[in-house]
């Protein structure tokens, strides 16, 4: 059996992606999840969820201190290995522009200071560790392989040895000053023309990532804003679908049931992800965010589905995999939610396509779609909801709010003769929701028969404040910050009487939700110190999972998680405008 390996707490985690699939690496160099051809397909590399799975290279010596960091404006990654007498880094990258059915990782070895002797295992695991490398043969500089249904050629390990199960090995010694290349290819098809050469390989990538994210240096926190513009990028699919993270099963909490698939595309991420780009300018993730989510409206009118995959089909119900899973964690594939019916989907897709109209950025297919968007919720805003959180059904304010806030906003932004119904509407559903969901306090609650305030209230709040002497806006942040946050981080709502953190940690996005809210208000300096603590809850290589941990310092759940990225890069940018 392949080596197995040790698991890092998620903070530790860095990301390659190209927008097809994502791989996770370790500090050891080890890639630990890679799912392909396609983000929602099965593993090829699942060592984070026990599966034997792997792709390793790292030092020969393993007296070592780790390190990394990302190269501006790109998730190109140098891992870095400092030794007695040695300095060793290893670049790596999926190649952009990426393939829906070829996976190409570049990884290149450079010995910096010393020799760089390093080791390299491939032991590719299909099926989630079920298919060994099989067919294991050399040709010329380059090994071939089969991994069940997938074909595997690595490039630049020409002396490696094939174990018993099929894993290679190869042990290299670059020397100083000098550098050595190696290709990983995993596709569907068998490949019809020699290797690559990986120079050409880096610079199209290379090019391609300056090309794609933009130049942040004009914002605060310009490095995390422009790392956050690159994750969402590697997360999105040429067919502009981006998944909400590149994992499964990854626990918010340990041993509470509470992991979930995220390999998948949410249209309210998708929204707010293109809402924090539009919110720099018209670049072209705007433009990918408008497509996908008018192809699903286009499709299904009323009926659309909170998720889909990025190829836009549904999504499988969940499924157990017969892996340990990551500790503390599950072992579900699949999701639920992509049944469910979440009204608040409508409202964020009416915000995106005011965005793009106010950017000259929509066509006449997305404004179809926004009639389509606005029928719907004309059609079905009376109706419970499983709301942003995917809880049970219910008349959830959040949801009715977000509608009445999208309705207001293509009204601005379009226009035309729609635009006074539109605005009619938005002040019926706004009047009946206040009616029922406003708290004796003046603030608002989470449903008629709930009485707790929710931090997702926050959103449709500071994107369409309330009228001069409302003060439901400044109740609501109140409550927020008074029951729901502890350090400076908050909590999405309490679990009846039990602290906070006890059922999971806190919640990144609701943290930006309050800094928002607080710019909302032109509470300049507080909302500066609540994006500053949120944005300070990431690990090493600067990615940020859906929690937080605030009495461990440690990151829960999916990672990387893009709807935070997207509110890094959003607040960044309202940030930037203030006095």
């Amino acid at each position: 059996m392949p080596q197995t390996l040790t698991p890092w707490t998620l903070r530790n985690y860095a990301l390659l992606a190209d927008g097809e699939r994502g791989a996770l690496i370790d500090p050891r160099g080890a890639v630990v999840w890679m799912c392909a051809p396609r983000w929602h397909s099965d593993a090829v590399f699942s060592a984070l969820m026990g599966g034997p799975g792997q792709f390793t290279v790292s030092p020969d010596d393993a007296w070592n201190v780790w390190g990394g960091y990302y190269e501006d404006r790109s998730l190109i990654r140098v891992s870095r290995w400092v030794m007695g007498d040695a300095l060793t880094e290893c670049r790596e990258a999926l190649a952009l522009p990426g393939e829906a059915s070829r996976a190409v990782l570049l990884r290149q070895v450079r010995a910096v200071r010393g020799a760089a002797c390093v080791v390299v295992r491939l032991a590719a695991r299909a099926g989630f560790g079920a298919h060994p490398m099989t067919e294991v043969g050399r040709r010329g500089d380059a090994w071939h392989a089969r991994s069940g249904p997938l074909h595997v050629r690595l490039t630049g390990a020409r002396e490696a040895a094939v174990g018993p199960d099929g894993t290679l090995t190869a042990h290299l010694h670059v020397p100083q000053g000098h550098t050595h290349d190696l290709v990983l290819e995993i596709a569907e098809h068998a490949p019809r023309t020699g290797p690559p050469e990986p120079g050409p390989l880096w610079r199209r990538t290379e090019r391609a990532w300056r090309e794609t994210v933009p130049d942040c240096t004009d914002l605060p926190a310009a490095e995390d804003a422009q790392r956050a513009y690159a994750v969402l990028r590697g997360l999105t699919s040429h067919s502009g679908g981006m998944v909400a993270a590149a994992t499964t099963s990854l626990p918010e909490r340990a041993a509470t049931g509470r992991d979930y698939d995220y390999r998948y595309a949410w249209l309210r991420d998708q929204c707010y992800a293109g809402l924090a780009v539009a919110a720099h300018g018209a670049h072209p993730l705007l433009a990918d965010a408008v497509r996908f989510v008018t192809e699903r409206i286009g499709e299904h009118g009323a009926e659309v589905r909170p998720a889909y995959a990025v190829d836009g089909s549904t999504l499988p119900g969940e499924r157990a995999l017969p892996l340990p899973g990551y500790p503390g964690g599950g072992n579900r594939v699949g999701n639920h939610a992509g049944g469910q019916f979440q009204l608040d989907v409508f409202g964020e897709a009416l915000q995106l396509y005011a965005a793009a109209a106010r950017l000259d950025a929509l066509d006449r297919d997305a404004e179809r779609a926004a009639h389509t968007a606005a029928r719907a919720v004309e059609e079905t805003w009376q109706r419970p909801d499983a709301g942003i959180w995917e809880l049970e059904t219910a008349w959830w304010s959040h949801s009715r709010l977000s509608a009445a806030a999208g309705l207001r906003a293509a009204a601005d932004a379009l226009g035309g003769p729609a635009a006074r119904r539109w605005r009619e509407l938005a002040d019926t559903i706004w009047s009946a929701t206040d009616r029922a969901c406003r708290h004796p306090s003046g603030r608002w609650q989470r449903t008629p028969d709930d009485p707790r305030v929710d931090a997702a209230l926050l959103r449709p709040l500071a994107l369409d404040p309330p009228p001069p002497g409302d003060p439901g806006l400044t109740a609501t942040r109140e409550a927020v910050e008074r029951d729901l946050s502890v350090d400076g981080y908050v909590y999405r709502f309490r679990y009846g009487d039990d602290r906070l953190g006890h059922h999971e940690g806190a919640f990144l996005l609701c943290g930006h939700l309050m800094a928002a809210a607080c710019l909302a208000e032109g509470r300049t300096v507080q909302a500066a110190r609540w994006f500053e603590r949120t944005r300070s809850a990431c690990g090493s290589p600067g990615l940020y999972a859906e929690e937080y941990d605030v009495k461990e310092r440690q990151l829960r759940g999916n990672v990387p998680q893009a709807f935070v990225h997207a509110l890094v890069l959003e607040n960044a940018v309202r940030l930037s405008r203030t006095p």
